[in-house]
């Protein structure tokens, strides 16, 4: 792990804005995961049922499919830190109120479902922002470090988050979970309003919301190496991702560990995830990246389908981490290649099918994997879901020549028009 974290590992923190938001979303972050994973246990223990465990997964993302293309669209219009600020402030008053229905005893099954269905309208919104907001706190040279790092910060409060929330839940309840989790939105907020940015100049343009939309879907189905990319993330969270929606069944049911037991399960795929940030991080170019995010997929599928078959809680644990760094390697080298190929002017719209292809299709694999866990059991639900990523994987590796050679052509273009455009803005008049 020491080998990983160096100073060209944490280049982009030499950027002061970056540092501020690395720490407040670090801090933001442990307390998403508290309520991610207090979450499931509260509808599992107030229903039992696998079902809903997926249902309620599909209410929470299923948003972000659909208003995605908008959000990409305020995302390239409007000034990306105050769309966050909203989205932040939003899902500030979202988690509160989730804890303090559930403190009073007042919760109800279809309260967590509309809460959820309003933080996905919420997501839709923040995640594209988000993103694309990364390039400007460091530029393009640092951008792929910022990825990996803002990864980092993910999966390493998916590491903290888990172990906490399944103490608290254990011990005083899933309400501190969601409260902890409100009272966290302060450091990012704060964070952002001390930033230091340009003032903010929306792009000219005659054209109609719709039409912008548009222009960002037809960008991303013309152009090859992005459209394969996109599919291989839209596969993996469709097929491989939902097994968090049936993280309580394996802990309670298969494995005996109960919630303190589900939170150290959480925080070990964790560990696996920013294993892979880091060593993402860890990287000065683009050359091999398509490759890891293509055989990631691979790896990700073989421990899958050994956590399915699983009885064994230090295996299933094994088996957690691999798939936790697989998966890192698989989606950090896909949104780092899909960002850094984007022209700046489009990178909000991709961010946002991006964020359609991770977020958006993973709630009808979520729910398709709770309903199919009640008729067939989980481990051979998510059995079936490593077969379908493993063949998806075989079928890309099989065209990995093409897809990287159309990587390295985008590439290019792209390092091309940037220098062009250098060249025109230090010219003389």
């Amino acid at each position: 792990m020491t080998r990983l974290v160096t100073p060209s590992t944490l280049r982009a923190l030499r950027h002061r804005n970056f540092r501020i938001f690395f720490a407040g979303q670090l801090i933001s972050l442990i307390g998403t995961w508290m309520q991610v994973v207090a979450q499931s246990w509260l509808i599992y223990r107030l229903s039992g049922s696998s079902t809903l465990l997926g249902m309620v997964n599909f209410a929470g993302q299923i948003p972000v499919f659909v208003l995605s293309p908008l959000g990409g669209y305020v995302a390239d219009r409007w000034d990306r830190r105050s769309v966050i600020i909203a989205t932040q402030t939003a899902s500030m008053i979202l988690a509160l109120t989730l804890g303090i229905l559930t403190l009073t005893g007042e919760i109800r099954i279809w309260e967590v479902f509309v809460l959820s269905a309003l933080l996905g309208m919420v997501n839709s919104f923040d995640i594209p922002a988000r993103q694309a907001f990364l390039g400007e706190m460091v530029g393009r040279q640092d951008m792929i470090n910022a990825i990996a790092l803002n990864s980092s910060i993910f999966n390493g409060a998916r590491i903290v988050g888990p172990a906490i929330a399944g103490i608290l839940v254990a011990r005083i309840g899933e309400g501190w979970c969601f409260f902890g989790n409100g009272v966290s939105y302060i450091a990012v907020l704060g964070g952002l309003l001390a930033m230091k940015l340009p003032k903010f100049q929306a792009p000219p343009t005659k054209q109609s919301a719709w039409h912008t939309i548009r222009e960002g879907f037809v960008y991303v189905g013309r152009t090859a190496p992005v459209r394969g990319l996109l599919i291989l993330v839209g596969v993996l969270s469709f097929a491989g991702l939902p097994y968090f929606v049936l993280m309580p069944i394996f802990a309670d049911r298969i494995l005996h560990a109960g919630a303190s037991g589900l939170g150290v399960l959480m925080g070990i795929g964790g560990t696996g995830a920013l294993v892979g940030a880091l060593l993402l991080a860890s990287r000065t170019g683009l050359k091999g990246l398509t490759r890891w995010a293509v055989w990631g997929m691979a790896i990700f599928a073989v421990a899958m389908a050994t956590f399915s078959l699983s009885g064994q809680i230090w295996l299933s644990a094994s088996a957690l981490f691999v798939m936790g760094f697989s998966g890192m390697i698989q989606m950090g080298a896909a949104n780092t290649l899909v960002q850094t190929m984007a022209p700046d002017h489009f990178r909000g719209r991709v961010m946002s099918v991006y964020s359609m292809m991770y977020m958006g299709v993973g709630p009808v694999g979520g729910m398709l994997a709770g309903l199919a866990a009640d008729q067939i059991g989980a481990p051979f639900t998510l059995l079936t879901g490593a077969l379908i990523c493993l063949i998806a994987s075989a079928a890309f590796i099989w065209r990995l020549p093409q897809l990287r050679e159309g990587t390295r052509a985008l590439l290019q273009a792209e390092r091309e028009a940037l220098t062009q455009n250098d060249s025109r803005q230090t010219s003389p008049a």
